[in-house]
């Protein structure tokens, strides 16, 4: 082949052309369009055709998704709980129709009656509104109650739990005689349950729980020695006074007489067996063994003074019937008087001339003689009888002195003679005095 004679060299001389075979003619117009015009590969690509995106991210989109679907269903389930709560508070199913949906356990001293007291109001009420705490709040405040729980089941009952108190002792507290605990909570006495506790004396009405909370310690740690040696020495006593805590008095129960023992504050068990042991002793050298103060050591003092012990105020008829329906012993109810207060109580009644003599206060009395003087002898109201206090056997002795002379007191006391009694002048009747007014005259 002959070269041309122009200088420049056509690229299809340099590159010839690939067989490539014929391509199948397509439908798409597409296709055909771009195939049309043939380019160079050293041209640039075509210009990219651009697609329509969505304004929001698909993170997005999805996330919109479940919060719409959540939103739907709170919606039902608030619509359904609208429901069931309009349901709970207007159906006649939910409401206590009266004391037998009440349930009560637990109780032993406290009563049916006040427990309604405080849940008879909660009848007719619907079973989800009753304040459950509040009720559990008043069931406490009845004194034989220590704690309550108070529960609500579905449909329409309630079931209430009652723990009651644990007693310890009585306590006279005033004219009356309760139980009361080791807290210091004072109870009133049970009409089915009998105890054999002591009396505790000191306590004082009216006084708040702080008072009492302190000598009800005291008392506990008292029992608990007397009974740490397994001797139960605490059933012997009948009363426990707590009125000084520097010094704790009891009173044993004895069958020769019952007598006040002093222990102090400490040493309870020792000092109270130095009794035990010496008691028959000190009976065979007194009289009349009443007290003793065993508070300091190694020192007895039998029949102690005890002017300056407080009164008790004396226990009403009916509050001794009950204490004593409940266990109180028969030492405990006796209302004792100072030996040494020289006091006369009043009489209970005085009776006149008319109750004296109602017929001759009713006759009517004749004229008296003009130049007689008219002398009527009254006779004189007898006198009250001074009765003087009966001194001790021994009063502030020591055990060691005491033992040489009482015997000389008792020979002393037998060799005194007695006081001559006169008896009473009885009143003359108006028509005796009316002879001795005539006879004086004349």
């Amino acid at each position: 082949m002959a070269r041309k004679p122009s200088g420049t060299i056509l690229q299809e001389e340099l590159y010839p052309p690939s067989p490539e075979p014929a391509r199948e003619e397509l439908d798409d117009a597409r296709l055909v369009d771009l195939d049309v015009d043939e380019e160079s590969p050293f041209l640039r690509g075509q210009k990219r055709v651009s697609a329509r995106r969505s304004s929001l991210p698909k993170k997005t989109a999805s996330r919109l998704l479940w919060a719409s679907i959540a939103a739907v269903i709170l919606c039902a389930a608030a619509i359904a709980a609208a429901g069931l709560y309009e349901y709970g508070e207007r159906s006649w199913r939910f409401r206590v129709d009266s004391s037998d949906n009440i349930d009560v356990t637990g109780m032993q001293n406290v009563t049916k009656a006040q427990i309604m007291e405080v849940m008879g109001a909660d009848i007719g009420r619907n079973i989800f509104f009753i304040p459950l705490a509040q009720q559990k709040a008043q069931l406490e405040q009845i004194p034989w109650v220590e704690s309550a729980s108070v529960m609500r089941f579905v449909p329409n009952r309630l079931k209430v739990e009652i723990h009651e108190r644990t007693p310890v002792a009585f306590a006279r507290v005033g004219p009356r005689i309760s139980l009361i605990d080791a807290g210091g909570t004072l109870m009133e006495l049970p009409q089915k349950h009998k105890y054999s506790f002591p009396v505790i004396l000191g306590m004082n009405p009216g006084e708040p729980l702080s008072t009492r909370a302190p000598r009800m310690k005291a008392y506990n740690e008292l029992v608990q020695e007397l009974d740490s040696s397994g001797a139960r020495y605490s059933q012997d006593l009948s009363e426990v006074d707590l009125s000084d805590l520097e010094n704790l008095k009891v009173r044993v129960n004895d069958p020769a007489g019952d007598v006040l023992v002093e222990l102090g504050s400490s040493d309870y068990l020792k000092r109270y067996k130095t009794y035990v042991s010496h008691v028959q002793e000190w009976r065979q050298q007194f009289q009349k063994l009443e007290s003793v103060n065993l508070r300091y050591d190694n020192q007895v003092i039998v029949n102690p003074d005890m002017e300056g012990r407080p009164k008790q105020p004396a226990l009403a008829a009916s509050a001794a019937r009950a204490a004593a329906a409940a266990g109180v012993k028969p030492a405990a109810l006796i209302t004792r008087l100072n030996p040494h207060d020289k006091s006369l109580p009043k009489p209970a009644f005085e009776l006149t001339e008319k109750k004296l003599d109602p017929k001759a206060a009713a006759a009517k009395k004749p004229a008296a003689k003009p130049k007689a003087k008219k002398t009527v002898a009254k006779a004189k109201a007898p006198a009250p009888k001074k009765v003087a206090p009966k001194a001790p056997a021994a009063s502030s002795k020591a055990v060691a002195a005491a033992t040489h002379r009482a015997p000389q007191k008792a020979e002393a006391k037998k060799s005194a003679p007695s006081a001559p009694v006169h008896p009473a002048i009885p009143k003359p009747s108006a028509a005796i005095a009316k002879q001795q007014a005539n006879t004086s005259s004349d």
